[in-house]
């Protein structure tokens, strides 16, 4: 009985190494290929295309002659639609002498910067859902995505705790304030994608989570200690770098308590690369620096000495420098001055030769472009629904008659606050209740505002508030208005009204004396319809606060409950048709005398399909059973205690 365990792992260790042999034989037979200027190109990864205040800017030719020129390692994906990046990609590809690594910035997925391809929700929304085996389908999605577009690397996820409120750069990429969500959703994220072959990218090491300036446009400065780093901001890298992340980024921050050298970001210090990443915390995987024409390493080391500075401090590949044959000219006068040594970048070539062959790059095929964009979109919608599902969160409960508010209720109004136009929502109320919709955008002044809610109050017993279109980011109040926040302020003071906020939660600070609110995360129509639900009772509320928004609202706030009105058995993928059975037996029960009356539910993932009440509590009927009738198990606690255990056992 023992020999078996010991031959499985005898095969076990065959197959590891063989596969370690075939990738390091792989990686030097490509090396032997490589001019010294190659070498130094291989660890280069270059920009596609560019936003800018005029439209995009496509690089398509200038990168075809980097790689014919240079023999470029990396290129990095932005703006496009599917079809055209895949063309692209299969252009680059053969024309390449070495594999190009093909990466993206698609931390909620292609959505992120294709055209034509819907986002996933963004890691803040992921971090007030509280089941954490839904993020490892997530990264499955996000994984099968960039595989089936061609895609190597994702830099995705973002492993910052994001403790600060007024952030501008991180704030809602972040899976929230708590360090051991943020490292437990980020693992899972990271295995999602590396099971099915991409390679993720943990950022922004050393934590970029408590800045007030984007690195973007200057340096930001952490003036903490090593002793609040530690028990914070690394927490999360420590352990995800413990559970196998393929590679990780590295951030332009000045920590003076790691590196105290005046303007030396994080991402080209010995320090922190090499002393604390690699030494300390034993960190022997890929890296990659964040954007190398950032002003936040640009505006200190220009014109090419970021890339030597970048591989002085340990990296191994350069994120978009300006200038690749300056970047590679620099670099080799550093190793004539003996700053940098050949022997180095062969160490760093050879690294990234063997990341190509274990995603990979040794068998390219080409992109095929049949169904593409129906392919990355097909798994899309179903998750956005279920993380809607899972994170809108109920802050506050007061009026019973919202929990729920059922459809075909009357003398109900909507307020749509930010939104030009309809939206799902909108609709919805139109729908649903037959509501008047009223709008209020951020250009408007508060000169009709007390006008507006003395109307309202006269004419409408129940105030449905939504609040849209405000900025991701929190400079200038999330561009949320004064007259805005004053009208929902005077709203919620002086009528019966629920409030959905519909982005940043963060923006819920305006409103925290709301005495009913909604957290929703993002602005879409599938959240939209999922608030709809939420508010008519037919889906549980689960969610919890990622972030503390206000005193009054801390991390971990959310009021949970189960459904409380049933759907539409076919959503559950159950017989509406058997359903109507239960009718007949239990009113045959009551007849017969076999039980005074009955309340039946039936339920499946956490959503009621049916739910009705028949007869009395006694058989003198002087009390009837309703859905808000409680009853005393006794002795049926072991036929139920039983039974359900059973179910659940056999599931």
């Amino acid at each position: 009985m023992r020999k078996l365990p010991l031959i499985a792992v005898l095969i076990l260790s065959i197959h590891c190494y063989a596969q370690e042999n075939a990738a390091s034989r792989w990686a030097d037979s490509v090396f032997k290929t490589l001019s010294r200027d190659e070498q130094i190109a291989q660890l280069m990864v270059v920009r596609l295309s560019e936003k800018t205040a005029t439209g995009y800017l496509y690089y398509d030719s200038l990168v075809m002659e980097l790689v014919k020129k240079y023999n470029v390692g990396g290129v990095c994906l932005f703006q496009g639609g599917p079809v055209l990046q895949a063309r692209t990609i299969n252009k680059l590809q053969a024309a390449a002498k070495t594999p190009i690594l093909m990466c993206i910035d698609g931390e909620w997925g292609l959505g992120m910067r294709y055209d034509s391809i819907l986002p996933l929700p963004r890691q803040m929304m992921l971090g007030a859902m509280q089941d954490p085996r839904i993020m490892y389908q997530y990264g499955k999605i996000v994984g099968n995505q960039c595989k089936r577009a061609g895609i190597q690397v994702n830099y995705a996820p973002v492993m910052d705790v994001n403790n600060n409120p007024d952030n501008p750069v991180i704030n809602d990429r972040s899976f929230g304030e708590d360090k051991y969500k943020v490292a437990e959703y980020g693992i899972q994220y990271m295995k999602g994608m590396q099971d099915v072959g991409v390679m993720a990218c943990a950022k922004h090491f050393p934590g970029h989570g408590d800045v007030s300036v984007d690195s973007h446009k200057d340096l930001p400065v952490i003036n903490k200690t090593r002793g609040q780093l530690d028990s914070l901001e690394l927490y999360p890298f420590r352990e995800i770098f413990k559970a196998g992340v393929g590679s990780v980024m590295i951030a332009h921050l000045s920590i003076p308590s790691i590196d105290n050298t005046p303007n030396k970001p994080t991402s080209i210090s010995y320090k922190n690369v090499t002393e604390l990443m690699r030494n300390e915390l034993g960190y022997q995987g890929l890296t990659f620096t964040d954007a190398l024409g950032m002003q936040g390493v640009n505006k200190f080391y220009p014109n090419g000495a970021a890339s030597v500075e970048s591989l002085v401090a340990g990296n191994d590949m350069l994120c978009l420098p300006n200038d690749i044959p300056q970047a590679i000219e620099r670099i080799k006068l550093a190793i004539d001055s003996g700053r940098l040594s050949w022997a180095a970048i062969e160490a760093h070539c050879r690294k990234v030769l063997l990341a190509k062959y274990q995603y990979g790059l040794s068998k390219w095929q080409p992109v095929s472009i049949e169904n593409l964009a129906a392919d990355l979109n097909s798994n899309v919608p179903f998750m956005r629904k279920l993380v809607a599902e899972e994170a809108l969160t109920v802050l506050k409960k007061t009026d019973k008659h919202f929990f729920p508010l059922k459809a075909g209720e009357k003398d109900v109004v909507y307020v749509s606050v930010g939104a030009g136009s309809d939206n799902a929502f909108a609709r919805r109320m139109r729908a649903d209740y037959n509501a008047d919709v009223i709008w209020f955008d951020f250009k408007q002044d508060d000169s009709k505002n007390a006008a507006t809610v003395a109307s309202i109050k006269k004419q409408y017993k129940k105030v449905v508030i939504g609040i849209h279109s405000y900025s991701r980011t929190p400079a200038n109040n999330f561009n949320i208005s004064k007259a805005a926040v004053d009208l929902v302020t005077q709203l919620q003071k002086k009528t019966h009204a629920i409030t959905f906020v519909f982005g940043n939660p963060y923006a819920i600070r305006n409103w925290c004396d709301a005495k009913n609110l909604v957290a929703c995360y993002e602005d879409d129509s599938i959240v939209h319809n999922v608030a709809i639900d939420l508010l008519q009772g037919k889906i549980a509320a689960k969610g919890k606060l990622p972030v503390t928004v206000c005193p009054k609202f801390k991390y971990g706030t959310g009021i949970s409950y189960t459904a409380l009105a049933p759907i539409d058995p076919s959503r559950l993928s159950l017989d509406a048709n058997k359903l109507t059975f239960i009718d007949a037996i239990a009113e045959d029960a009551i007849a017969k005398g076999a039980a005074p009356g009955a309340a039946v539910l039936v339920a499946k993932d956490g959503k009621i399909a049916y739910y009705k009440t028949y007869g009395s509590f006694s058989y003198d009927k002087a009390e009837p059973v309703t859905t808000e009738s409680i009853y005393d198990m006794a002795s049926v606690t072991k036929i139920c205690a039983t039974t359900i255990s059973v179910m659940k056992l056999y599931d």
